[in-house]
C-alpha cells in the first residue's frame, strides 16, 4: 500500500460504533521520533531530513517482519514533526535500529560523520524517546472511532473484554484465568467508580465508562 493510498484510507475509515479499547497484550513499546526546523530558510539541511524519515517509514510498511506494529505522524508545531510508532517487542526495535541493511543504519550514520567532522550547523534537531511499559502499565478507550493508535496497531475489541473502567483495564492481565482479577483492583473499581468524579454510576442500571 502507497503512502498516499494509506493516508486516503484512514480519511475515510469507518468508526466503530460505541466504546472499545486496544486489544494489546504483553508489553507495549513505544518510540517517539522527530525532528525539529531550527531554521526555516534552511531547507538543504532539514529537507533531506524529514525525506530521510518518510524513507525509513516506507521501508518499515514494506517489511512488517521487522516489527512496526503501527505508526502515526503528528506535528507539536510549525517546526516540530514527530512519528509515534508501536513496536512488538524491544527486540525488533534494537535489531531494526542495528540493522546494516535498514535506512535508519544509514542515516545515523551520515549524521554521526556530520558531527565528528563538525559539519552541523543547528540548522535541524533530532530527537526520540523509548517507552516499554508492562502490561498492567497501560490502557485505553476510544468511541465511535475506527482504530487508532495503540488500537490501530494491536486491534480492537468491545471495552467490555477489558473494563469498562480505567483500573479495571489496567488490571487486566492477558494470562489470568476469566474471572480471574489478580490485583483485585477490578472489583474495587466496580465499587468506587461512581465516586471517582468522573460523573459515571458502577450501578448495573448504569454501566457508565471510564
Amino acid at each position: 500500500m502507497s503512502k498516499g493510498s494509506a493516508f486516503v484510507q484512514s480519511l475515510f475509515a469507518e468508526p466503530r460504533r460505541g466504546y472499545t479499547t486496544a486489544a494489546a497484550t504483553g508489553d507495549t513499546v513505544v518510540l517517539l521520533i522527530g525532528m525539529r526546523v531550527n531554521r526555516f530558510w534552511a531547507v538543504h539541511h532539514w529537507g533531506p531530513v524529514m525525506y530521510a524519515m518518510f524513507r525509513m517509514l516506507r521501508e518499515l510498511r514494506r517489511s512488517p517482519e521487522r516489527g512496526l506494529r503501527g505508526r502515526i505522524l503528528l506535528t507539536a508545531s510549525p517546526r516540530t514533526y514527530y512519528v509515534v510508532q508501536y513496536w512488538e517487542s524491544k527486540e525488533a526495535l534494537y535489531r531494526y535500529s542495528t540493522a546494516p541493511d535498514g535506512f535508519h543504519h544509514t542515516a545515523w550514520g551520515i549524521a554521526n560523520r556530520k558531527v565528528r567532522e563538525g559539519r552541523t550547523r543547528g540548522h535541524v534537531g533530532l530527537w526520540h524517546e523509548t517507552y516499554i511499559v508492562p502490561e498492567g502499565g497501560y490502557e485505553s478507550i476510544y468511541f465511535d472511532m475506527p482504530a487508532f493508535g495503540l488500537a490501530g496497531a494491536t486491534g480492537q475489541v468491545p471495552v467490555e473484554e477489558r473494563g469498562r473502567h480505567a483500573a479495571q483495564r489496567l488490571a487486566f492481565r492477558s494470562g489470568a484465568r476469566p474471572g480471574e482479577d489478580p490485583e483485585g483492583t477490578a472489583r474495587a473499581a466496580d465499587g468506587a467508580a461512581g465516586g471517582a468524579g468522573d460523573g459515571t454510576d458502577a450501578r448495573a442500571d448504569a454501566p457508565g465508562v471510564s
